[in-house]
């Protein structure tokens, strides 16, 4: 998959930018604020219909305008599909082909993306809510139906908490409808556990290989912390034993107004030798980590959607030193279109810089330096 055109009108710093990407690897670079990294949210938010960097929608449309929009074309090796995103200050709407789409779950996994940011070393150092809102968006991205699960879930997840309060407040409540409500949430959330496990398992099968190229320590591997007790995943009385988990916790979640049980409450955990990094690893350790858990998403995305995924480094090498830089080359190939901003190319490898397209930033105008030729 490449990305091979985006326009932005009105995003962020950008009132109008038009940009051709080259399939292989791209550079960016230029002085801090002039947009670097606001190119590679638009990208984001072009294929993710969120951004990585603000919860709230509007705060990307540029100041004193109604709207923004990012087009793009993309291509999966056949034929070429543009996408089309529009945010104004109440609603998003999404368009595939100039054919507007009503559900996010239909949008979402065309374009797959995997970032890596420096503020990524959240996903680790900060709270549960940032490391499972991670595993949403790439479940989202694998999965059409993860998405639409995940959904159910909270609608489910809501009317539940609702009742929690009434029952809370002395209120009378319809007993039976709110057996039925966890019955069904119980349902979803075993869904969304199963994928997860699988998801976790297919991220371990690469993530501790790719740390110790990068490190060069071995031992490496993420856990998945769901805040029920999960014995086995495939256990045909799960869900009788959740349902009994879940009653245990009523008065519980009655005096709190809120269901505490559920996928909603999960972590992960980064291990190496089973000691949590969160903990004893150095800032090093965990920034290698969080970027082999990305890199790792590579070939899951190559045999599970018979896809490259579009990677975005925004300033990774300027944290690393020239012996993990290196290590980190051999998963940047032309095999995977790659786009990366710098504040200075003397942070990358000549050998990266020769066979890369070359665009300099200033003030939110893109210039490009340096083309390459498609059969290089």
């Amino acid at each position: 998959m490449i990305l091979k055109k985006i326009e932005l009108r009105n995003f962020r710093n950008y009132e109008k930018l038009s940009a051709r990407f080259y399939k292989g690897i791209n550079i960016i670079y230029g002085d801090n604020a002039q947009g670097k990294t606001n190119l590679l949210e638009s990208i984001y938010v072009l294929g993710l219909t969120k951004s990585h960097r603000s919860f709230i929608d509007n705060h990307l449309i540029q100041k004193e305008k109604e709207a923004l929009s990012i087009q793009g074309i993309i291509n999966r090796g056949v034929i070429d599909n543009k996408l089309e995103i529009t945010i104004d200050n109440h609603n998003k709407y999404f368009k595939i082909d100039d054919k507007s789409i009503k559900k996010v779950s239909d949008y979402i996994s065309q374009m797959n993306i995997i970032i890596f940011y420096p503020d990524d070393l959240e996903i680790l150092k900060g709270s549960p809510q940032i490391r499972r809102k991670y595993l949403n968006v790439e479940l989202s991205q694998l999965y059409n139906s993860y998405y639409v699960v995940f959904n159910d879930y909270h609608k489910l997840l809501k009317i539940r908490n609702d009742y929690l309060k009434k029952m809370s407040k002395g209120k009378n409540v319809d007993k039976n409808y709110f057996d039925i409500v966890t019955s069904y949430l119980i349902d979803k959330a075993i869904i969304i556990y199963q994928m997860r496990y699988k998801y976790i398992e297919k991220i371990n099968t690469y993530c501790e290989s790719i740390y110790q190229d990068i490190m060069g320590l071995d031992g490496f591997h993420v856990q998945y912390v769901p805040n029920v007790e999960i014995k086995d995943i495939k256990d045909p009385d799960l869900k009788e034993k959740l349902k009994h988990q879940f009653d245990e916790k009523l008065e519980y979640d009655q005096k709190l107004s809120m269901t505490t049980l559920g996928p909603h409450k999960d972590d992960l955990e980064f291990l190496v030798h089973e000691k949590n990094l969160k903990s004893y690893g150095s800032q090093g350790q965990q920034r290698i980590a969080v970027l082999a858990l990305k890199l790792a998403e590579i070939p899951i995305f190559k045999k599970y959607k018979d896809t490259t995924p579009i990677l975005l480094l925004d300033d990774v090498f300027s944290e690393l030193s020239d012996d993990k830089k290196n290590n980190l080359m051999k998963y940047i190939s032309k095999d995977i279109q790659t786009i990366i901003t710098t504040t200075e190319l003397t942070n990358l490898d000549p050998k990266l810089i020769k066979k890369s397209k070359l665009f300099k930033i200033e003030s939110g105008k893109l210039i490009k330096i340096k083309e390459v030729k498609e059969n290089e």
